[in-house]
């Protein structure tokens, strides 16, 4: 029993579904038993962990701000259903104190001359960009073997992540210690899009993924904010650095696939894709001197910036006025945003490319 936390509750047997799972999939021929032994045992944990919200909240020893933070977080999971229509669930109504920083590590790596992701292929879930680990020693060592295959590879911490709704019958997905403290818009944000995620998945496409639940983030945080009435200085200062980053990643992307798709020999794309690297930090420095009041929330990023970190960011940010100009066709309702999304998810990949491209379109 840890200092502050409810009782403990009497184990279940999950040993047993964990190894009927992993059972499972060898027998599906799947090569990667080890990876996903430790992804579902890692969530499994998780799941042993959490508490039932009103149990922190009634237990004396819960610290007042993390009971403020709980809830908060209740009130935006209410919000979350009663206006922005996403799942009323399990998820986000229990608690995890993790020993950790953050809830997972992902792995995502791309070639020295292309932004396009190496990716992943699951039994169901089908193919994506990125692999995630519970402990960061396991990143590290896949992060090694890709860059000695001539990757470039960026492992970065996650404070939570998505089941798709698929483990509602274990309790959901819990709120975690990783983010239950941060800003109130930032909170708002990871909720609205991890729920997102349980609304609607395509197979394989993890840009039509991350990009309609960063949508549903943006959207709902919008309505959100207007709701508490949220336009602090704080609040509107850290909007505005949002923008200038995301509006400079963006053009520093756009440079890169037009390097990368030219004509140039090898020697000189790599030539250009450093002056390219470099204007970008260069810029990043100019706004944190002259528009951010000295705000070095980037730093790190910038420092470890390559084409994996600028590939993986393309996937939550460059089909996200697609889906902004749907909710706009469809009247700013949040049902239907939802249901057009599934509608798409479940087009053919070909099919659903061209209907968000065109959508891009419009939305210029």
């Amino acid at each position: 029993m840890t200092a502050g936390a409810p009782g403990t509750r009497r184990r279940r047997p999950w040993r047993w579904r964990l190894g009927a799972v992993v059972a499972v999939v060898a027998l599906s021929g799947c090569s990667s038993v080890g990876y996903y032994a430790q992804a579902i045992d890692g969530h499994l944990d998780l799941v042993r962990r959490a508490r039932p919200v009103d149990d922190w909240l009634g237990h004396p020893d819960t610290p007042a701000d993390l009971r403020e933070r709980l809830r908060l977080a209740q009130r935006m999971r209410a919000f979350a259903t009663d206006v922005l229509a996403l799942p009323d669930n399990r998820s986000y109504r229990s608690y995890v104190q993790l020993d950790r920083p953050v809830a997972v590590w992902n792995v995502v790596a791309a070639p020295e001359l292309s932004l396009t992701l190496h990716t992943w292929c699951y039994p169901v879930l089908g193919c994506a960009g990125y692999r995630g680990y519970f402990d960061r020693g396991d990143a590290e060592v896949l992060a090694g073997e890709l860059r000695a295959r001539g990757l470039e590879v960026d492992v970065y911490g996650v404070p939570a992540y998505s089941t798709l709704g698929w483990t509602e019958w274990l309790g959901g997905d819990p709120l975690l210690s990783s983010f239950i403290r941060w800003p109130e818009n930032e909170l708002a944000r990871l909720l609205f899009h991890e729920l997102a995620h349980q609304m609607a998945y395509a197979s394989g496409d993890t840009a039509f993924n991350e990009s309609y639940a960063t949508a549903v983030e943006r959207l709902g945080v919008a309505r959100w904010r207007e709701q508490r009435g949220l336009d602090s200085a704080a609040d509107l200062a850290l909007e505005s650095r949002r923008r200038d980053f995301r509006g400079l990643t963006s053009r520093t992307r756009a440079a890169l696939v037009a390097l990368y798709r030219s004509d140039a020999d090898d020697d000189a794309k790599r030539r250009r894709k450093a002056e390219i690297y470099g204007d970008m930090r260069a810029e990043l420095e100019r706004l944190k001197r002259e528009r951010w009041g000295g705000y070095a929330g980037y730093d790190a990023w910038a420092m470890r910036a390559n084409n994996a970190t600028l590939g993986v960011q393309a996937a939550y940010d460059d089909l996200v006025p697609a889906f902004e100009r749907l909710y706009e066709r469809e009247g700013h309702d949040f049902v239907r945003l939802h249901e057009q999304a599934r509608r798409l998810a479940a087009l053919p990949a070909s099919e659903r490319r061209d209907t968000l491209a065109n959508l891009m379109q419009e939305r210029r």
